[in-house]
């Protein structure tokens, strides 16, 4: 009964006004007054409490019970669930005890009891793993299959586009050394990347050390730090390799540790990074170049002895000059000049070859290996032939296969480097973070002692970083002293510098503008917000999109389908040619009816591309995932893209999504004469100890009126009493204060003047709140509160409604506000008053009716019709990126970023379709052609190394279509909008 009357309280207190945003308070330790952070940072000293709190329903109750933990002493992190009705907070117990933090909760107005921890055993963990050597679709979903075979593989995804594994399995059943092991079994070499394990991983280079011994020393001091997990040592070049826990120590402690441990004859510093995606890419690139041209110093010669110097008459003459029997020393050369680039250049085809065919399955690589392999050992064949008789007149196609590995391989080259371009925006958001930092050291009060410039990745956390003007945030953190703009376009797209000062957050890799930061650390390395979008973003491009099943089913039978077409041309020209069916006039001089069906055969055979069907989806989506995250828009993955690109139903949320979500005062009206600053110096003073969103903006508003303090002192309060879900009432100099709703003044005999009750009803007609305020049992003054609509927000609804997209909104406001803010808009159909079971309900009833919907919300109350949904859109989630239920998160408040998200899918999946349309029309028309279907009717031919080229050319231009995608632009209707970002004073 309690619980009941608790949650129908939580309900009466929104009503009082759902005007919250997501609780975004900055994650601080909090100590007592004259304590450090070092004497509370003892391993061991800090404790988990997990809390039921009843009662909550919206995000006011969230905010006010994380907001009242966190004003605790010793509190390190209070985080509060609302959907699940549970509050966790990391605490010191030497300043705090759960009982107190119940109290703390209960204090606020909801019922908390203590649950004991949950075990925080992963059953899941992720691994990244590079694979080299795959080639094409079929390399990839080889790969995959295995990886899904293996017991304790939860999920796998194989990308071509970045050559790279995503592996979900249970850590109890198999470990990633496993992993790995099955991956090379398949035939390519697996280089793991991270394990997904919650530790870090530092190399650090030691100068000095000169035997075992000394070594083995720094290997004992570390070893005995708290935290260090395992430590691996590579003695040839001084590296040690540490595992640890970032919560309990870092890369500073080591080199300390490392530096103090040879009374100063040993140096520590962080070991040069190598290995990672960018420099396997070089790498990758600076090989396909050394192939290509060592290629080019045999080929070239094969070409110009085979088709110029033939009929140069000198040169001539020497190439025609028989050695044995018919054989001549042209045929020697182009033989002995063509070994090099089939058997050596070219190994990489039959190494890539024989891991395919040792596994059942075919690709590019077959097809290049066999067609270079027919041309070239029965240009052996007719060599060897020529030797041993005296009228057999040689003929051979050595400059062919030469060509053809040649071109393949210029192919590769200029497709690796594109496919370098498609990954730019990974690239730039690792760049962001700064090289080194400026580190201070403070004393107990504050003080600046000293400051040094430190390498950004020794940063710990709680660290105070200094940011000068023009200088990148090296961390995520929050200000303690100072104020400045600061430039986040980089990380959320926002063109407009934003405003910071004490106790706003910062985000890691963003400039400074003009004044001077000292910021506390909060987040640093992989947990830093630019870190969580790097791996959003990687993980959205491994993701495959629905549509790119139908290459991947292809792919299964392409290359023994086009086998099978390359030996039935060959024995169909043949057979043809034997049986003199057709004229002998259409074999060239140079060839017999044997060889010119070998050369239809090799071309179909070569010209055939299965690559570029592969690479139609992964590069597509890569390049719009990473112009998405350039905007502020993190789109996770192919599947998001596709179901975006449909979307014709929108479900938008009200607060702090159609509105800003934070409430303000908009109108006061006085009942009886009485200076404004005083009147609200006494409100303030009995408001300012509620934690109400709404009382929170009456303090704000009150604040303007004493703008000579940064933090004014309210006068002294008596008898303060917060009566849940309808106000305040305490006692200010003598006098007896109360402010609230309708409700509360008549539970207190306080009689309401006809004057008052219609500036209530005009107030909330107008989708306002009204807030009564009594002095001494007399209504003295109406408050009108209002959350403001976003700007723009009317024209977006427009723009949506001129694309054909319908727009509902879902809210669990009261009706009246609802609608009035629906007509504001241009929104026809609401439903106003609805928990979150039943926005679930809507979802799922529109999208029977045949509708693609996408809900639009702040990820709170929202998540389940977020995840009910086709497609869910978290908007203004700022640093706070991991919201699971999201399938895309708009790091802006602004609602044209809607607009923009689904114009972006829609552009992307129309150049995957182009991708598929250009793959497969290539294919259906190449191979017609190369199987010379022309030739009877117009005599063209198309050599084989023609037809090589051809295919690898195929390839860069499904890349090269898809980067055209880097010149997208916002819709132009956007132009005109005046939204940019959204200020509240």
């Amino acid at each position: 009964m309690a619980t009941k009357f608790l949650a129908l309280a939580c309900i009466r207190k929104e009503s009082y006004g759902d005007l919250s945003p997501r609780p975004r308070y900055p994650s601080m330790p909090r100590y007592p007054k004259g304590v450090s952070a070092q004497e509370t940072n003892v391993e061991g000293s800090e404790a988990k409490a997990v809390f039921c709190v009843l009662g909550m329903t919206c995000a006011a109750c969230a905010g006010s019970v994380e907001k009242a933990v966190k004003r605790l002493p010793g509190i390190r992190e209070a985080v509060v669930d609302v959907l699940n009705n549970k509050a966790q907070v990391l605490f010191y117990p030497s300043f705090v005890n759960e009982e107190t933090i119940r109290e703390t909760i209960e204090d606020v107005g909801f019922e908390a009891t203590l649950i004991q921890e949950e075990t925080s055993d992963k059953s899941t963990q992720v691994c990244r793993i590079r694979i080299n050597g795959m080639t094409c679709t079929s390399c990839s979903t080889t790969v995959e299959q295995a990886l899904q075979a293996i017991p304790g593989v939860q999920k796998a995804q194989v990308a071509l586009a970045t050559e790279e594994a995503e592996v979900h399995y249970d850590p109890k059943i198999l470990s990633y050394n496993q992993i790995l092991e099955a991956i090379n079994d398949t035939g390519f070499e697996a280089v793991l990347l991270s394990t997904g394990e919650d530790m870090g991983k530092i190399g650090l280079k030691v100068d000095g050390v000169r035997t075992h011994n000394s070594m083995r020393m720094i290997e004992n001091s570390l070893q005995a730090l708290p935290g260090v997990q395992s430590i691996d040592i590579d003695s040839e070049v001084n590296k040690i390799s540490l595992s640890y826990k970032p919560d309990v120590t870092g890369p500073r402690n080591f080199i300390k540790v490392i530096e103090s441990t040879g009374t100063g004859r040993f140096k520590a510093m962080i070991f040069p990074e190598g290995g990672g995606r960018e420099s396997h890419r070089k790498e990758k690139i600076k090989q396909y170049y050394r192939s290509f041209l060592w290629s080019l110093v045999f080929t070239v010669p094969v070409f110009l002895i085979a088709t110029i110097f033939m009929y140069i008459p000198g040169i001539k003459h020497a190439l025609d000059t028989k050695l044995v029997n018919m054989l001549s020393t042209g045929a020697i050369l182009r033989w002995v000049l063509s070994t090099p680039v089939q058997f050596i250049v070219g190994r990489r085809f039959y190494t890539g070859s024989y891991k395919a065919l040792r596994h059942g399955s075919a690709n590019m690589d077959v097809l290049i290996a066999l067609g270079t392999n027919a041309t070239y050992f029965y240009s052996v064949y007719s060599v060897l032939r020529a030797a041993s008789s005296t009228d057999f007149e040689s003929s051979d196609f050595f400059e062919t296969s030469s060509m053809l590995i040649s071109f393949i391989l210029l192919g590769k080259y200029l497709e690796v480097l594109a496919k370098g371009k498609t990954s730019d925006a990974i690239a730039k958001l690792m760049n962001l973070t700064p090289g080194t930092a400026i580190l201070l050291t403070l004393d107990v009060e504050g003080n600046v002692i000293s400051e040094e410039e430190i390498d950004s990745r020794l940063i710990l956390m709680n660290d105070v970083i200094k940011i000068v003007p023009g200088a990148k945030a090296a961390s995520d953190g929050f200000v303690i002293w100072g104020q400045s703009h600061v430039n986040e376009s980089m990380i959320t797209g926002e063109a407009r510098p934003v405003a910071k000062r004490k106790g706003d957050t910062v985000i890691g890799g963003t400039v400074n503008e003009n004044g001077v930061l000292h910021i506390k650390a909060t987040r640093v390395g992989s947990e830093s917000a630019l870190s969580q979008i790097v791996r959003l973003v990687e993980s959205a491009q491994m993701a495959k999109a629905p549509v790119q099943k139908f290459a991947d089913r292809i792919s299964k039978y392409f290359v023994p389908l086009v086998i099978i077409l390359s030996i039935s041309t060959w024995l169909a020209w043949f057979l043809a040619g034997k049986f003199h069916g057709y004229p002998d006039s259409w074999i060239p001089k140079s060839m017999d009816s044997f060889q010119l069906a070998l050369q239809f055969g090799i071309s179909v055979m070569v010209i055939a591309c299965p690559c570029a069907l592969g690479l139609a989806t992964p590069t597509a989506v890569m390049v719009g995932t990473g112009v998405g995250a350039s905007q502020g828009i993190l789109i996770k993955g192919g599947q998001a893209l596709e179901s975006a690109h449909k979307v014709n139903c929108l479900v938008f949320d009200k607060t702090g999504t159609l509105t800003i979500g934070k409430p303000v005062v908009v109108n006061t009206r006085l009942l009886k004469n009485m200076v404004l600053r005083d009147f609200y110096e006494l409100i303030a003073a009995a408001e300012v100890n509620s934690e109400h969103p709404l009382a929170k903006a009456i303090v704000a508003y009150a604040k303007k009126f004493r703008e000579d303090e940064e933090n004014p002192m309210w006068p002294e309060v008596q008898d303060f009493q917060s009566i849940t879900g309808h106000g305040v009432k305490a006692i200010v100099r003598n006098k007896e204060v109360v402010v609230g709703n309708k409700s509360l003044m008549l539970e207190h005999n306080i009689p309401i003047s006809i004057d008052a009750e219609e500036m209530l009803a005009e107030t909330e007609g107008m989708a306002q709140t009204g807030i009564l305020v009594s002095i001494d049992s007399e209504v003295t003054g109406v408050l009108a509160i209002s959350d403001p609509l976003k700007p723009g927000a009317h024209e977006v609804i427009s723009i949506l409604k001129s694309m054909k997209v319908r727009s509902i909104m879902v809210t669990g406001d009261n009706s009246g506000t609802a609608n009035s803010i629906a007509k504001e808009v241009g929104i026809e159909t609401v439903i106003a008053e609805a928990k979150p079971e039943q926005k679930v309900e809507k979802v799922k009833e529109l999208q029977a009716a045949g509708y693609i919907v996408a809900m639009v919300g702040d990820g709170i109350n929202d998540s389940p019709a977020l995840v009910a949904a086709d497609v869910g859109m978290a908007i203004g989630a700022g640093t706070d990126i991991a919201i699971e239920a999201a399938d895309i998160v708009l790091m802006k408040s602004n609602l044209e970023d809607v607009i923009t998200a689904i114009d972006l899918s829609q552009k992307t999946f129309s150049r995957i379709r182009l991708n598929y349309i250009w793959a497969s029309g290539y294919n259906l028309l190449g191979i017609p052609i190369a199987g010379g279907a022309l030739f009877p009717g117009t005599g063209f031919r198309l050599p084989p190394w023609i037809a090589g080229a051809a295919m690898a050319a195929s390839s860069v231009s499904v890349v090269v279509c898809s980067l055209l995608l880097k010149n997208y632009r916002r819709p132009k209707k956007l132009e005109h909008l005046d939204i940019g970002g959204i200020k509240i004073e």
